[in-house]
């Protein structure tokens, strides 16, 4: 039988490679599940568009392939642009692919059902494409154009409409996958940065997610230079936590910034070096700045490059270590080490309890745990202090900084990496997204999936600055559900922790097991904050 472009559409997304989409069907997207009830494509029904655009972006940051999400026209668009916004801002690659009313009837307010004046503009502010297929030909086209994108460029979202009157007409043959162009290695500049990186007489490195494949190089390039390596946020885990060179995640503390200030020089490798990595509007770099990054935009601005590589990471940290002199790194562990006590010696009470939990979560829980995480201060806390010895098991909502996004996001990591996956959330961020606790319990009952909801009974994080701005706390104090009972109707067994010495055993014996498990830790009890 001949197939049709929705069938098409699926059929080569199937040959690109992509095994899983995030989605919930509608009567506008019909014509895209015809082709995925004939299709090995593994279909997972999320409970809102949202919570299936997060979930793409987990599986996408737990695996490195492309997540794929599709919905309908309209409230789909609109409902999942949030989430295409947290892609865009964290480089992660995500293809949407949505519905939009019949062609003749475009911009003409016709009054059709899901109809707005143009639904490209919600998506083109927080996407590297978003396009219109005017015919069954262009609907190829535009596929084969995101994965050129996702394959060469800055990895960020994709959008795709089609009008129902193409999805539904004749596609004829079968498409097929086109070979993708490779991410630029422009090295003209290679000599200028070996050359400064071997003068250098105290480097630095700086690095964040677009390392995420090139762990090895980078911590070869570290070692050779006898370097400290900072991360973002998202290059957690690219060296292993215990690493002599390894400064974390420490770019938004004030001791960090000061021994940033101190390099003679610094690479920085597929990071922005915004401020949402510094928590301050700019810190003090060498002008002897090196750049590697996919984005050439990145090479000008507030921290521009001297020496610019507008290239892949893993190649171009590979070209380094071949011509890069070793040196001596004892002195550069022993700076890591004055930088995590001084660190240590002005922390706060609250995060002083804060990093007493967290290590009693990373104790009890297997180190191939994924750990995708929300916008609450335990969290925030965890961006500094919880070890993660591999990148992509540390997954955290950076720049866009939306709520509700762990839940979800863990669904899709736990579903794409087949691994073991955890939630760290608060009531708050929760109670966006809570609706998909049903989706965990649909398909992750053979897995183990453990929510962990940080509750204090407010909004903690805005609580604390209204108090810090001479505010009256307004409107952040939150009357809660009952969790148990909330967690027992979307079948989660359920364990409430008050006790920091409760925390490790318990998550060891609960991901002993496989099945979904609601663990409520009581902050109340486990934090103390200054007086």
């Amino acid at each position: 039988m001949t197939q049709n472009c929705g069938q098409a559409m699926v059929k080569l997304l199937e040959n690109y490679g992509v095994d899983t989409v995030f989605g919930i069907p509608g009567v506008h997207n019909l014509e895209l599940y015809r082709g995925l009830a004939e299709s090995p494509i593994r279909h997972v029904l999320a409970r809102h568009e949202q919570g299936a655009g997060f979930m793409a972006d987990g599986y996408a940051r737990a695996t490195g392939r492309v997540g794929v999400a599709f919905v309908i026209t309209g409230p789909g668009v609109s409902n999942i642009a949030t989430a295409i916004g947290q892609a865009f801002s964290d480089s992660i690659p995500m293809l949407v692919v949505s519905s939009v009313n019949e062609s003749w009837s475009l911009g003409k307010g016709a009054g059709r059902l899901h109809e707005s004046k143009d639904q490209l503009d919600f998506t083109r502010p927080v996407t590297a494409l978003s396009a219109r297929a005017s015919s069954v030909a262009e609907a190829e086209q535009l596929i084969h154009q995101a994965f050129a994108i996702f394959a060469s460029q800055r990895p960020r979202p994709v959008h795709i409409e089609v009008p129902l009157d193409i999805l539904g007409q004749p596609a004829g043959e079968l498409w097929r996958p086109k070979e993708l162009p490779v991410r630029p290695a422009k090295l003209s500049q290679l000599d200028a940065a070996v050359a400064r990186l071997n003068q250098a007489k105290n480097p630095m490195i700086i690095a964040g997610g677009g390392c995420v494949d090139a762990a090895a190089e980078l911590q070869q390039l570290a070692e050779q230079l006898g370097a400290p390596v900072f991360t973002s946020v998202a290059g957690k885990g690219l060296l292993p936590s215990h690493h002599p060179l390894l400064a974390g995640s420490l770019l938004c503390v004030e001791p960090g910034w000061k021994m940033i200030a101190e390099a003679d020089c610094v690479i920085a490798v597929g990071t922005e070096l915004a401020d949402t990595d510094f928590w301050c509007d700019r810190i003090e770099i060498s002008e002897n700045l090196v750049r590697i990054d996919l984005d050439s935009q990145k090479m000008t601005g507030i921290y521009p490059a001297k020496i610019p590589l507008v290239a892949d990471a893993k190649a171009t940290l590979g070209e380094l270590n071949q011509q890069i002199v070793a040196r001596a790194s004892a002195n550069a562990e022993e700076r890591v080490k004055q930088l995590k006590a001084a660190l240590q010696n002005n922390l706060p009470r609250m995060y002083q309890s804060h990093q007493q939990v967290l290590s009693a979560i990373r104790e009890g829980l297997s180190a191939a745990t994924v750990m995708a995480t929300d916008m609450t201060q335990l969290a925030y806390s965890g961006n500094i202090f919880y070890p993660v010895d591999q990148p992509k098991k540390w997954l955290h909502p950076t720049g866009y900084g939306t709520l509700g996004y762990a839940l979800p996001s863990a669904i899709g990591a736990a579903i794409g990496a087949k691994l073991p996956a955890a939630v760290l959330v608060g009531d708050g961020g929760l109670q966006y997204t809570i609706n998909e606790l049903a989706t965990a319990a649909e398909y992750l009952s053979e897995q183990s999936f453990v929510v962990l909801m940080w509750n204090n009974s407010r909004l903690g994080q805005i609580w604390d600055d209204m108090e810090l701005r001479d505010i009256e706390p307004v409107a952040v104090a939150m009357h809660n559900p009952n969790f148990e009972l909330l967690a027992q109707g979307y079948h989660f067994a359920y364990r409430k922790l008050t006790q920091i010495s409760e925390i490790a055993p318990a998550l060891e014996e609960l991901q002993s097991k496989s099945g979904c498990w609601f663990v409520e830790l009581d902050a109340t009890s486990l934090e103390q904050r200054d007086s």
